[in-house]
This record gives C-alpha cells, structure tokens and sequence, in this order.
C-alpha cells in the first residue's frame, strides 16, 4: 500500500498536543469519560469536542483571530449552531466561516456550494471551500485574516463523503498559509469498529478520495486528521485536537444523545449512513442509489428491474440484511419521475451487517440478475472503490467473496497503520 508511519511528535506534535495540554478540553485518557454529561432517562450521553471546548472558556483558541470550516451539522445538544454560539460569545475572536460542499447553512445540493456572502444571522464572512485546495485554498485563508482554522463538521465513515476531504485540503492549506488548525470531534456515526473495503490506489485520487484509506475508514474526523498529518501532508499542519467523552468505538449514532442533522441533504438519519459506504457504489452504475426519494441508498432500482433481483440478492445470505422487492419514483436524479424496479435494504442486525460486503453482493446479482446493468461511462465506480479492481472481477464473472478477497491484503496493511492514530477504546 506504500504507507509508512511517521512519528507523531515529528508530525506537527499533534498527539503531543493532545497529551501535554494541561486544559481539560485536551487532556484525558482516551476512552475515559472525565465529566461527561448524563441524560434525562440516566443513560451515558457523549460530549463533542465543541462543547468540551466551549465549557473550557475557550482556552485553546485565546488570543486568536479564529475561523470555523462547518455545515448544518456543527450543532450543540440543544441544536443551536456553534457558529452562532461562538459569534454572541465574548471569550472567543470568530472572525470567519468557510463553507464546504452543500455550503455552511446547507442550502445547496450535491455538486453545489453556496459561494461568498455575508451571513444574514451573524454578519461574519462566508467563504466557499468546495473544489479548492492547495495554494488557492491557502489563499482564501489568508484573505480572511485569520490566525487558527476550526474544523467541526458530522461525518458518515465512508472514504468517499467528501468532508473528510475538505478536512484534509484545509488542513493542507493551513499548513501552506501558516495557520493553526483545530480538530473538534465527533462521533463516526456507524461506530469505530473496523475498517472495511478495498483502500484507495492514489493513481485514482480524486475529491472522493485523496489518499489510501478503506473505503469504510472507522475512524472519527479527530483521528482521521492524526493520520492525515502523521501519514499523508508533505508539510504537517499545526495540529490540534479536542476530543469526545462519553464515545465508545462500539457506539452507533443513537446511542450518543446527540441530535442527528442531515450532513447532505441524502443522508436524512444515522440508518443511512449505515448504508452509505456500501450502496453508494450504485452512483457508478445506470442504476437509481435512491437519490429522489425519502430513502437514499436504502432503496435501490432503475426500470426492467423485478422480483428476481431481491431474490439473488437474499440467496447470498448476507448478515444482517434482507431485501424486499421494491417500486419507486424518484422525484429528481436518475430516472426522474419514472417508476422503477428494485430492492429495498432492511438491516435487522447492525453489529453483524458488512455495508461494504453487501454494496459488492448487490452489485454482483444486479449485473447476473438485469440484463441492462451497465457501468456509468465514466468509469465513476473506480473512482469510488479506488481501483479498477471491482469492476474488472465482476464484469469477469467473479462472485461476492472473490470480490471482497481481492482487497483483504490492502486492507490488513491499512489497519495496522490506522490503529496508531485511534483515540478511543
């Protein structure tokens, strides 16, 4: 895979900041919940790195002229947006935001971005992120004036959301521009358990994915920037993190008692993201991945599809899902306003339910079970699984295990390197 670990101190000292930091919104054994918040009904709540460092007054940003790279998702419990908690606050110099694709208040769809403006609430600029990177992207930083980058946006664990992307070409023109750069976390909302899939081949690096990681990653945006610094930067950011109490890698997002926003306009609930990292792929056939509908990803079609195809899909006897033969209408996207054919994934056990093994088993008996599958002509779907490899096996006949097989190799090497970087037990 090409991936040689380097040290973290040498990288920027980001996990030495994390450690030598006396302020408790940096301190703290990983894992461990020192003062996390409980709920009303008793249960274990988890406290976001943003709310950690707002009950710390704010230290670690003092004396700073600060601006926060963050969507619709950058909520606290109460689900009042950080930006406007920062801005009415004194303790803290918010100067600037910067908006990444869909925009800052989240009013455009996929492939969109809502531009420069001032925001109407707070008065503070808005600059666009989306497609920048690099010395234009540093630039931009530079124009706001400010001294540290905050970066607070809600992930979906799959390689291919593009947020962690944005996170990296910041972190990356931070480093050109001389900014500071801090990482709030929050939780990877389908657990941090495993990682899974095929990781990317760089020779395919594009905006869905920059660097070779697993297509599901299971890791959260804070340890994500540890091994993007430690791994990936040619030159390391200053680097800091503001972890979570209260989150267990085993936690999906309902057990958090945080409010879920949608951090795209499809990805509605955590039981999307479930999904994502596998059903996604979908995006790189003629097939409909739902987008149009009120279950994207979850529902899955395009018009000749019937009945056989949920019945191939339930004889490969995936855990933890089943699949209902399924009609819809997607009301924009593929197949606008036509009613297709399909399937419709139902998971009954999320701790054993592979989302990446499933988007392979979906797409084997797609293309054996439709006489019109086809791959966009793009060839977008190696863009998504990072290598030609997915498509050449299948379109050679290979089934659901020489598939997921084929990458176990790659995948070993990736998590050998991703464990160095986890923050949580």
């Amino acid at each position: 895979m090409g991936l040689s670990r380097r040290s973290l101190l040498a990288a920027g000292g980001a996990l030495g900041a994390v450690a030598a930091t006396a302020s408790p919104a940096t301190a703290g054994t990983p894992g461990r919940e020192p003062g996390a918040a409980g709920r009303e009904d008793g249960r274990r709540r988890v406290r976001t790195g943003f709310e950690r460092l707002a009950a710390d007054g704010y230290a670690p940003l003092a004396g700073q002229r600060v601006g926060v790279v963050t969507n619709p998702t950058g909520v606290t419990p109460d689900a009042r947006h950080l930006v406007d908690v920062m801005h009415a606050d004194e303790r803290v110099d918010l100067t600037a935001v910067f908006g990444p694709e869909h925009g800052f208040r989240g009013t455009a769809q996929a492939g969109g971005s809502e531009g420069r403006y001032d925001d109407p609430a707070t008065g503070l600029p808005v600059y666009d992120t989306y497609l920048k990177s690099g010395r234009p992207l540093a630039d931009v930083f530079t124009a706001s004036g400010v001294d540290t980058v905050v970066f607070d946006i809600q992930d979906a664990g799959a390689r291919f959301y593009t947020y962690i992307w944005t996170l990296y070409d910041c972190m990356e023109a931070a480093a050109l521009a001389g900014k500071r750069f801090v990482v709030l976390d929050r939780p990877n909302p389908v657990t941090g358990r495993a990682a899974l899939g095929p990781v990317l081949d760089r020779a395919f690096a594009t905006f869905v994915g920059r660097e070779p990681i697993a297509q599901a990653h299971g890791m959260t945006v804070a340890e994500l920037a540890l091994l993007f610094n430690g791994e990936f930067l040619a030159a390391p950011v200053a680097l800091e993190t503001v972890r979570m109490t209260g989150w267990r890698r085993t936690d999906f997002f309902d057990s958090t008692g945080l409010p879920w926003v949608p951090p795209s306009p499809n990805m509605p609930t955590p039981e999307t993201a479930l999904v994502y990292s596998g059903t996604c792929l979908f995006e790189g056939t003629n097939l409909s991945e739902g987008r149009g509908t009120t279950r994207p990803f979850e529902l899955l079609g395009a018009e000749g599809i019937d009945r056989r195809w949920a019945e191939a899909a339930n004889a490969l006897g995936l855990p933890g899902v089943r699949f209902r033969e399924a009609y819809f209408a997607p009301t924009f996207s593929k197949f606008q306003g036509k009613t297709v054919g399909g399937v419709q994934l139902h998971v009954h056990d999320r701790e054993s339910f592979d989302p990446v093994r499933t988007g392979i088993g979906l797409l084997v008996t797609a293309r054996r079970s439709w006489s019109g599958f086809a791959w966009r002509p793009d060839h977008w779907i190696d863009k998504l699984t990072g290598s030609t490899r997915v498509r050449t096996l299948i379109d050679a006949g290979a089934d659901t295990d020489e598939v997921v097989g084929a990458w176990q190799a790659d995948l070993k090497a990736f998590r050998a390197v991703r464990k160095e970087y986890l923050l949580y037990r």
